[in-house]
């Protein structure tokens, strides 16, 4: 029961070796891979198991703020570019300029990326250690989508 909960956790950083794949070459687009392992195994075992079903909500509800959060900051990156684009443009009026803004702005986002893929890797970590170990962990800045 369990390596189930664990597993709950585990399942959402199955897109970490695909990532590979990209730099091997192989286009990959994998949106949402995080949530489709733990709702996998949630739906599977949560009427088998009740603390399957506390820690894949759990997993769940992370896996989806974390999805939100990240189309939030592309969203805001995209909204940064076009008008950091727009006033370049206006005050410069040419697009000299322009390498150096994408430079800089592709940077902030990689760094957030990074930031974020850190962090998902260590929270769950932790999360799949406490329910290994029987004990309930709340991950922190989580919107509640399943109660």
């Amino acid at each position: 029961m369990r390596i189930w909960a664990v597993l709950c956790h585990l399942s959402a950083l199955l897109w970490i070796p695909l990532v590979g794949l990209i730099f091997l070459g192989i286009p990959l687009y994998l949106p949402f891979l995080n949530i489709l392992g733990p709702l996998i195994i949630w739906l599977w075992k949560k009427s088998k198991f009740p603390w399957v079903d506390l820690q894949g909500r759990e997993s769940l509800n992370v896996q989806l703020s974390l999805a939100i959060y990240s189309l939030f900051v592309i969203f805001v990156s995209l909204l940064l570019i076009v008008i950091t684009c727009g006033i370049n443009l206006i005050v410069n009026k040419s697009t000299h300029h322009l390498n150096d803004v994408f430079r800089v702005l592709s940077m902030i986002l990689l760094g957030l990326i990074i930031l974020t893929a850190i962090l998902q890797i260590i929270l769950v970590n932790f999360a799949a250690f406490k329910a290994y170990k029987g004990q309930y962990y709340r991950y922190p800045f989580t919107m509640r989508f399943l109660q």
